[in-house]
This record gives structure tokens, sequence and C-alpha cells, in this order.
């Protein structure tokens, strides 16, 4: 049974807060800026990249801060919740009192430092809480947390339009974000003096592939989340459905994501998350052959594709927190690495992605010429296909020694 003293449901609330913060910014920032300040895109994507150029230091650093600060764990997370929250408002309520790409610069890099140290700390405190749920501990956890996480992109992905502009998306945000706060009360535990670098992390070969394997499994939903938007309305013709296809996709993950944890404890997370691994690659190649009002398809594409996510968002994590526990059992340090290589995905693919769709002519919101359109299309469905399939075979090389008989978390096929 679950310890009384660990509502999960608090947990799942924190993950939604987070994940409110994270994905839908690179959904909705980028487009917002472009449509109301003119920024563009190449300016975007530079901006995006040197934020997580900052995060190269920054993490680890913040990894090192919340090891030290874990016996204020409570106020440091409390604090950390007001400066994103705030950062957020100014980002899309207030107009921009300086440049506007300076402004978007500034009011994200805090977003993301705020985001980044919670992130650690939440994960960090997920390892110390898992052995107290019993059996499959780290699923049960991964699948609340996960799933919470899909529910906060599902409500941020939509809420601008459901609240009517994005300036109640932040204040909205704001609100949340105490509730999260009030809900995670007393579970900030300290815990025991432990390592909270990142040398055990680097020294053990199979944290060091799941590392890179996290890192090359992420690029594909990077992407796809840098160029949902574009591809919805230019490529589509329905910007009017961005909302419901948004909706649709993290929906299906939050749905599948505890029908993969399951499997993951019944065959092996590893074969499972392969075989989900090989469904993203289906619907993203059919999307290449989409065309203007092919929603229907797309819809298909969305449930898809986000049963699929949900896999990966559950499964990678769960792994890397079981293995942390017999590496490095403080995993400050380590999840500053994982929220590292989580977010970077996201940086390169608007640095790599939008410059190179702007040199191929796109231009958001205009008519685009059929070239412009297939480097679109190409962009959105092939790349993907292909980083999944590295992603794969990164995964099914992989050898690690099983989990002792008493640990329920198998990595499985091997």
């Amino acid at each position: 049974m679950t310890h009384p003293r660990v509502p999960l449901s608090a947990y799942g609330a924190f993950a939604a807060l987070l994940a409110a913060a994270g994905l839908p910014l690179y959904i909705h920032a980028p487009k917002f800026y472009v449509d109301q300040y003119g920024v563009s895109l190449a300016a975007m994507g530079a901006i995006l990249f040197g934020l997580r150029l900052l995060d190269v230091v920054q993490d680890p650093l913040l990894g090192r801060l919340a090891g030290s600060l874990r016996k204020w764990r409570g106020v440091s997370v409390t604090g950390a919740v007001v400066v994103m929250a705030t950062c957020m408002i100014c980002l899309f309520a207030v107009t921009p009192p300086i440049a506007p790409i300076f402004w978007f610069a500034v009011m994200l890099a805090g977003v993301f430092s705020a985001f980044s140290f919670l992130t650690i700390t939440f994960y960090a405190q997920g390892v110390q809480t898992a052995p107290r749920l019993g059996s499959n501990g780290y699923l049960r956890l991964a699948r609340w947390r996960e799933t919470g996480s899909l529910l906060g992109v599902c409500a941020a992905a939509v809420a601008p339009v459901a609240l009517g502009g994005f300036d109640w998306f932040a204040f909205g945000f704001g609100v949340f974000s105490a509730l999260a706060l009030v809900m995670m009360r007393g579970q900030w535990d300290a815990g025991a003096q432990v390592e909270s670098g990142v040398t055990p992390v680097l020294q053990d070969t199979v944290a060091r592939r799941l590392l890179v394997i996290a890192l090359v499994n992420a690029a594909p939903v990077a992407v796809t989340s840098t160029l949902f938007l574009f591809f919805v309305e230019s490529r589509l013709g329905a910007p009017d459905l961005a909302g419901p296809f948004l909706l649709l996709f993290f929906l299906s993950a939050a749905g599948a994501a505890p029908v993969w944890g399951h499997l993951a404890t019944a065959y092996g997370a590893r074969r499972v998350l392969i075989g989900a691994m090989c469904l993203s690659i289906v619907a993203f190649g059919f999307a290449i052959a989409l065309g203007t009002g092919d929603v229907w398809a797309f819809a298909v594409i969305c449930v898809a594709s986000g049963a699929a996510t949900g896999a990966d968002m559950t499964l990678l994590p769960a792994l890397f927190a079981h293995r942390m526990e017999h590496v490095a059992p403080g995993a400050s340090g380590a999840f500053g690495l994982w929220s590292f290589v989580s977010k970077f995905t996201l940086a390169l693919a608007a640095l790599v992605v939008l410059p190179s769709l702007e040199m191929a002519g796109f231009v958001p919101g205009d008519r685009n010429d059929p070239d412009a359109l297939l480097a679109l299309s190409l962009s959105y469905g092939l790349l993907p296909c292909l980083l999944k399939l590295l992603a794969i075979g990164l995964l099914a090389s992989t050898r690690w020694r099983q989990p002792q008989a008493h640990d329920s978390l198998k990595p499985g096929g091997g």
C-alpha cells in the first residue's frame, strides 16, 4: 500500500506545474513573439540556443546548489516557484519595456533557471521517496509524476485559447503555482547526507549511455514541438485546429503513460520502450505525406505519436532514477545532468530547424511555395524518424546487469 505520508497526487500536481513551464514555452513563446512583435525565426532560434548554452554551466551548478540546500528544501522550492511564476507573467502578460527580443531572453532565462532548479530538486526527492512506496515504487511514482506532467502540458497547450489569451494563461499559471506548493507542503524531505556531484554518474557506463539515449530520443519531440504550430497553420491550412490537435496529442500521451508503465513491469522497460519508439516512427512517417486539409489523418497521427510520447516520458526517467539509486543516491547532481539533456534538445532543435526553414524560403503565416512546404514536411516528419531510429539502435545495444531479485523495475531484453 502507498505510505500515508506520500500523497502521490501531490507529486502529480507538482509535475504538472513544471511541465506547464517546460514544453509549452517552445510551442507558444516563439510563435507569440514572432506574431506579436515581429521577431525573426533566426533570432528566436539563436536566443533559445544561447539560453541552453547557459545551462551547460548552470544545470550542474544548480544540482550542487540543490544538494547544499537540502536542509532548506521547502524554502528554496517556494522561492524558485515564485521566480518562475513571476517571469512567466512578465513574458506573456507584460508589454516589453525594452526591445522584445531582449525581454524575451531575460524573462525566459528566469523561467528556465527556476525550472531547472525545481526539476532537479523534484526528481532527487523522487529518488528518496520511491523506496517508501514498496514494490514497483519507482514505476508507481513515475506513473503519477509523468502522467501529471502530461496533463500539465495538455492544460498549458490549450490554456491560451481556453482562457482567452496569453495574459490569462500566465496569470492562471501563477494561481496553479500556489496550489501546487500547498499540495506538496511537508513532502520536501532533506534525506541523508550523500554525494550530489556528477562524477559517480559520469563514471558509470550505463548512466552515461542512458543520458545519450535521452538526448537522442528527446530530439524528435523537440523538433515536432518547435514546428507544430507552423505545420498545422501552413501545411494543413488549419490554424484554428492547433489547440484541439495539441490537446489530442497530450491527452493521448497522458492516457497511455500508465499503460506503458504496467507493460514495462510485465515485459521489461527496454522492450516496451523500443516498441513505443517504433510506433513514433510510423506516426512521423505518415506525417510527411500530409497536405492541405488532411486534418483527420493528422488527428490519428496525434493520437499515435502522443501515445508513444507517453512511454518516452515515463520509462526513461524511471530507468534513470532506478540506476541512480545504486550509482548516486543523492541524485541532485545526476538530475542536473538529466535536466540539461532534456532541455538542450529543445534549444538545439530551435537553433537548427528554425533558421534552416527560413533559409528554405518558409515564411510563417504567409503563402509558401511547394519547396518551402516540402522543407517543412521533411523537417516535421522525416527528421524525427531518423532520430528515433538512432535512439532505437542505442537502446537496443545497451547492456547492463539485471537488478537484484527484489527490484521489480527491470530493463528487459538483456
